[in-house]
């Protein structure tokens, strides 16, 4: 490999994890949570891949809310690359490869996911490393995990002869869809057969090359984004919808595969917590404020709330402060329905948790019914809100603790403990918190409409000067 050609990491966190509802939501996908231990999914990820790669040549492949999400949990935060809307891993990959690209045309692509549990990571490292130096000679490499059961909800890659010059990398024979279990328990006998993990290794130029020979619609609108040629969100609606699989490496004649068994899971529903999670003695996987009774080979998951169950078998019950999940462990799979379904009632309950998270602090919504809603706000010391005001609602804010900083229109006063004031629809304002304490409000809500949408603002410590979310 020569010296020009620098390694970068490209991190896929656009998706929303909808098998894993309710603990992950459409704002706050599973890739944020801590399902293993003190670090989130994605934290995981590039502290696994830091001894190979540095911080300033990772790349997280996002949307706009994820992306502030994000940078939330990693400090300092990397390099981000926005996607004005998903378009399945062909467009976010090669979004990732045309940004790359105009940096160093001769420069190697790592691509991960965000939200996988990979056991072994020394292993995985190793496997990145032979991946670069086979990616130097022109491959598209593929990381291919060695199965340990019947698995029917992973693809499958065969692998075909080994690459010359290259001990431990191999040929692709085939790609192989999701199989019924029969055919997974033959494949687990077959040495030939491995988990196709979607993670992969190659140079920017030869995935834009292979680009443009299977997917040339997605080619051209890359082309038409890096040349600036017109509004980026309308070029990318454009875009096929397709994955990298299916459209370029199916196809490809320049595909390898590096097996290795790196105790890889996609943590995709939550029956992968079965896999990597200890149990006790019946079976279950219990988390949480939990009292069980006579449960076997079950998954409990609480979050405030006890959640107390009896005599279950072979079922998932995940509670959160605004929804809960009973499903058996067969339909898991089948989660995302659920979501589907909320989607179409426009129950925020498939977007976002109560608790919401934000540069600043935090708000939880304690209720809301008609032309009202009651929030609590935390605010982080030496921080604040931006300058803003709202044209459908007045807040009335009760300071719990701490000491708060109001900006309301030309007005400018301190309020502490068990004192309020009142913000009038359409008047600026701002809550600060100068103090080295947290600072805790209930705010009040009253209007004709209370959607997180209706905030103008005007000044922000954070760079979002344009109508978003609260806050």
């Amino acid at each position: 490999m020569s010296d020009d050609q620098t390694t970068s990491a490209v991190v896929l966190a656009g998706g929303s994890g909808t098998r894993f509802w309710p603990l992950s939501r459409e704002a706050y996908p599973k890739q944020l949570l801590k399902i293993f231990g003190n670090q989130t999914l994605i934290q995981a990820t590039l502290s696994r891949i830091s001894p190979l790669i540095p911080q300033d040549q990772i790349h997280i492949v996002t949307n706009p809310q994820q992306a502030e999400q994000i940078k939330l949990q990693l400090h300092p935060a990397p390099n981000f690359i926005t996607e004005p809307l998903g378009r399945n891993t062909a467009a976010a990959i090669g979004l990732a490869a045309i940004t790359l690209y105009k940096k160093n045309p001769n420069g190697i692509m790592v691509v991960l996911s965000a939200d996988h549990f990979i056991r072994n990571e020394n292993i995985l490292l190793e496997q990145i490393r032979l991946g670069r130096e086979i990616a130097a000679e022109g491959y598209l490499v593929t990381l291919g995990a060695k199965p340990t059961r019947p698995e029917t909800a992973y693809g499958y890659i065969k692998t075909g002869a080994a690459l010359p010059h290259f001990s431990g990398g191999h040929k692709v024979e085939r790609f192989v869809e999701k199989p019924d279990r029969e055919k997974a328990l033959l494949y687990l006998q077959n040495e030939d057969f491995l988990w196709n993990t979607g993670m992969f290794v190659w140079k920017v130029s030869v995935i834009l090359e292979e680009i443009s020979r299977y997917m040339p619609t997605l080619a051209e609108g890359l082309k038409a984004i890096s040349e600036g040629g017109g509004p980026i969100q309308d070029i990318y609606a454009s875009l096929p919808s397709v994955s990298i699989d299916y459209g370029v490496l199916e196809k490809s004649a320049k595909l390898a595969v590096i097996p290795a068994a790196m105790g890889w899971e996609d943590v995709g529903s939550w029956n992968a917590l079965d896999e990597i999670l200890p149990k006790d003695e019946a079976g279950n996987i219990i988390i949480g404020n939990v009292v069980n009774v006579g449960s076997s080979n079950s998954v409990v998951y609480a979050h405030n709330r006890l959640v107390a169950v009896v005599g279950l078998t072979d079922i998932v019950v995940a509670d959160t402060d605004d929804a809960t999940l009973v499903c058996s462990k067969d339909a898991a799979q089948n989660v995302k329905q659920v979501v589907e379904i909320l989607k179409t009632k426009k129950s925020e309950e498939h977007r976002i948790h109560k608790t919401v998270l934000r540069p600043w602090g935090s708000y939880t919504v304690l209720e809301e019914g008609v032309g009202y809603k009651i929030k609590r706000i935390m605010v982080h010391p030496k921080s604040r809100l931006s300058l803003q005001s709202h044209t459908k609602r007045s807040e009335h804010w009760v300071v719990v603790c701490g000491t708060a900083l109001v900006t309301c229109g030309e007005s400018l006063y301190k309020i502490g403990a068990n004192q309020s004031t009142f913000v009038p629809m359409g008047v600026k304002h701002r809550l600060e918190n100068e103090t080295d304490e947290p600072l805790q409000i209930i705010e009040t809500q009253c209007g004709a409409y209370l959607g997180e949408d209706d905030i103008a603002r005007y000044a922000d410590d954070f760079g979002r000067v344009a109508p978003a979310t609260a806050g």
